[in-house]
């Protein structure tokens, strides 16, 4: 073979080379200009998300960001506005308000429905979790078994829990006994059971409520994550607080099930991607953090005394606490299911995420 013949050969080689590789190209941006005309056919989605707590409350900055990852992940055709400070509706309504499509995603607590979500209050249970982040870690992670049999009227999206909180009073309160007579704000229905175990009475009313009714002395006392004290104003009306993890409050983020369905395959898969163990604690986290900075603010502000309990006083409040656990499985096992399963699967996620007390 001449070294015209070669040089002709690897000539023929280049062109059939490059061919290839234009051919294989043009069949990705193909595949690419495909699948950007099926998310430009979309049609729009504009999602109304309702949150109770004031605008200048963390979690809402953390829904912002949450909210605008949806619309870049969905190419703009998801478009999202957010409500806060219940302008589409009360605290308590939460739930119905998503299943009812009066908003598309809520914040919902499940606690300020007594009874009506047994399961996930196994998360409220006093000196239960240790934890906001990790928590919320664990709760979303075995919460996911159970939300669409518990939840059944929506989509849940995911759960979690805020850092713990404790008891805020205006007097000192110390021992259990201490809590007979008192007329308590609770956190949501699990801490309820707890002020009525103690002998206190239960004064019923929202977050944004909670101020007003201890400053006119309907009650004398609320349980309440640390910062938040001081973003409800409620630090101007009570003076003395118990340092320890006396509680947290599980919540979901709760979607129109018609609001889901009606988009479109592209569209719903960017917000299961957004429905995530990982989003749960992206979303808590900053509230967490927020939470645990509040106790040593507490600590050093003027007027107020943040007391430790003692060890045997920590265990005298774990042991007059021990019967919510027995009605709690008592109300899981009305509704249907096994509650030494669902407790032992909680416990089993708490370990793994290094959540619980």
């Amino acid at each position: 073979m001449t070294p015209t013949t070669d040089r002709r050969r690897s000539s023929l080689i280049a062109k059939a080379a490059h061919c290839a590789a234009s051919l294989s190209a043009l069949a990705l941006a193909g595949v690419w200009l495909a699948g950007a005309a099926a998310q430009a056919q979309d049609k729009p989605v504009d999602l109304k998300i309702s949150l109770w707590v004031p605008p200048a409350h963390p979690l809402v900055a953390a829904t912002k960001e949450w909210a605008a990852s949806m619309e870049k992940a969905s190419g703009g055709t998801i478009k999202t506005t957010i409500f806060p400070a219940e302008q589409l509706g009360k605290a308590f309504d939460h739930y119905d308000m998503a299943r009812d499509g009066i908003a598309d995603i809520t914040y919902v607590s499940p606690g300020y429905q007594p009874g009506r979500f047994p399961i996930i209050n196994a998360a409220q249970l006093p000196f239960m979790i240790a934890n906001g982040r990790e928590g919320s870690a664990a709760v979303d992670e075995w919460y996911r078994k159970y939300a669409a049999r518990e939840m059944k009227d929506v989509k849940v999206c995911l759960a979690f829990v805020h850092d713990p909180g404790s008891l805020h009073s205006r007097k000192k309160v110390v021992a259990p006994e201490d809590v007979k007579g008192l007329k308590v704000r609770p956190a949501q229905g699990t801490v309820g059971e707890m002020v009525t175990l103690l002998g206190g009475a239960n004064v019923q009313a929202s977050a944004p409520e909670s101020r007003e009714i201890l400053e006119r002395g309907v009650a004398d006392a609320i349980t309440f994550p640390w910062n938040s004290i001081f973003l409800f104003g409620i630090d101007k009306v009570v003076q003395y607080h118990i340092d320890a993890p006396l509680y947290t409050t599980a919540y979901v983020w709760a979607m129109n099930k018609d609001k889901y369905e009606d988009m479109s395959t592209a569209q719903k898969k960017v917000i299961d991607d957004h429905c995530t163990t990982d989003w749960a604690v992206k979303l808590a986290g900053p509230w967490a953090d927020y939470e645990a900075a509040g106790r040593d603010k507490m600590r050093s502000a003027s007027g107020h005394e943040v007391y430790p309990l003692t060890p045997d006083q920590l265990a005298q409040w774990k042991k007059a606490v021990e019967p919510m656990t027995k009605s709690w499985a008592e109300s899981v096992r009305k509704a249907g299911a096994n509650p030494d399963e669902a407790m032992s699967g909680l416990k089993a996620s708490l370990e793994k995420h290094k959540a619980g007390l």
